[in-house]
């Protein structure tokens, strides 16, 4: 029941081992994986077939042709699902519509699982599949909530050894971003000292409401509301908070945090510009600016400043994209080109399709719970702060275990 507005498709958007390609690839003897003949395709299931569901099964289309097939999906509004089998009309996959129909993918005969929803129903849908036993392929933030994110990090641990737990952030497997951290990590900034992280867009789009009622409206409009997204420091700049936290190597210890609605009035209940900063114990101090209201105008990244250089990491695209992932310092020794546009975006997924795949047919599984929580909490920590306008703990947040609660009419 991914229900992302069209014009949100292209936004959705760990230290991995960058993918060398599908070549060779060959899948584990039967029952040590997915209980299948040797070399059979794995079987997949999708719950959600909004945006973002039907790019992420392209890519695995495009990377991965041989070893997947589509058994099932789901979704709670018929269109989506429409719209997505008219996109892959070789696929014949079983339809459930609902809001709990994400309980039939899973029942059927499928060894992973695709969950493209909004985040807010990310920790259920994700404790599910690891309780039946799916490799699970979820996409970020992976909750909305200090008790959500608690849930990921628990469901990680029960998955660890026995399937794959991969997060789609696309910077920890694009390979300028993975090389710029081990550099970092090298020494190749000295001392990280301060550092700016940014996540601009324009407005995520309301359509028209039609025969919906009001939960449906909402639902179908996701991006636009502060519980089922998180609002917008969660459901989209936690990706420059990964790369910021990724890049120092822990989360944040405080934040103080500002912003408001000031531009966006009659298009939910987000904020539309966030001011946060976040203070890494003894380490960097980083400011965080988040705005979702300008008109052609993306960005989307961070800047570390060192005792001895520079690290520049612009998260990009085709269609986007203002600057390179690279490391200003002295020339001939620290110093590095890296690139002036790194397609992130689709070079991230691409790699993790191809990982994904790699992993279950090894049995060398990923689990990207644990890090991809405390991203989602960093952001948390944020928003926390910003509503609260006043400096707040980690420690204090995650004492205090707050929940956003959905009042919602659907079956």
């Amino acid at each position: 029941m991914d229900t992302t507005v069209a014009t949100q498709s292209h936004r959705r958007s760990f230290l991995a081992t960058v993918s060398a390609g599908m070549a060779g690839l060959v899948l584990a003897k039967p029952k040590t994986v997915f209980g299948s003949s040797a070399n059979s395709r794995i079987t997949f299931g999708i719950i959600g077939t909004g945006g973002r569901g039907v790019f992420v099964w392209k890519k695995f289309r495009q990377n991965t042709p041989d070893n997947v097939q589509l058994i099932s999906i789901c979704d709670y509004f018929q269109d989506r699902m429409d719209f997505f089998q008219e996109r892959f009309p070789d696929d014949h996959p079983k339809v459930f519509r609902g809001l709990h129909s994400y309980r039939q993918v899973l029942n059927s005969d499928i060894d992973a699982v695709v969950i493209t929803t909004p985040p807010y129903f990310h920790p259920e849908q994700a404790a599910a599949a690891v309780e039946a036993g799916k490799h699970l392929w979820l996409a970020k933030p992976v909750a909305v909530d200090v008790p959500g994110c608690t849930s990921i990090k628990e469901s990680g641990k029960k998955a660890e050894g026995k399937t794959a737990f991969l997060v789609d952030f696309q910077s920890r497997n694009s390979p300028f971003f993975v090389e710029a951290v081990q550099r970092v990590r090298g020494g190749a900034i000295g001392e990280m000292v301060s550092g700016e992280a940014f996540n601009h867009f324009p407005a995520a789009g309301k359509p028209d409401r039609g025969g919906l009622t009001e939960s449906e409206y909402r639902l179908r409009c996701y991006p636009t509301d502060r519980v089922l997204s998180g609002d917008d420091i969660v459901d989209q700049a936690v990706h420059a908070m990964d790369i910021m936290d990724w890049i120092i190597g822990t989360h944040p210890t405080k934040a103080y945090g500002t912003g408001g609605l000031k531009v966006r009035l009659n298009n939910g209940n987000n904020w539309d510009h966030f001011t946060v900063t976040y203070w890494y114990g003894n380490g960097p101090v980083i400011d965080l600016n988040c705005s979702r209201f300008v008109n052609r105008y993306n960005n989307l990244g961070g800047r570390v400043f060192g005792s001895l250089g520079v690290l520049h990491a612009h998260y990009c695209s085709d269609s986007w994209g203002t600057g390179p992932v690279s490391i200003v310092g002295e020339i001939g020794k620290n110093d590095w080109e890296g690139t002036e546009h790194d397609n992130t975006w689709d070079i991230g997924v691409n790699n993790n399709c191809k990982d994904f795949i790699r992993a279950i047919g090894s049995g060398k599984y990923m689990n990207h719970a644990e890090d991809a929580a405390n991203s989602t909490l960093t952001s948390i920590l944020g928003r926390t702060a910003s509503y609260q306008n006043r400096v707040v703990t980690w420690d204090e947040m995650i004492a205090a275990n707050e929940k956003l609660e959905l009042d919602f009419q659907l079956e």
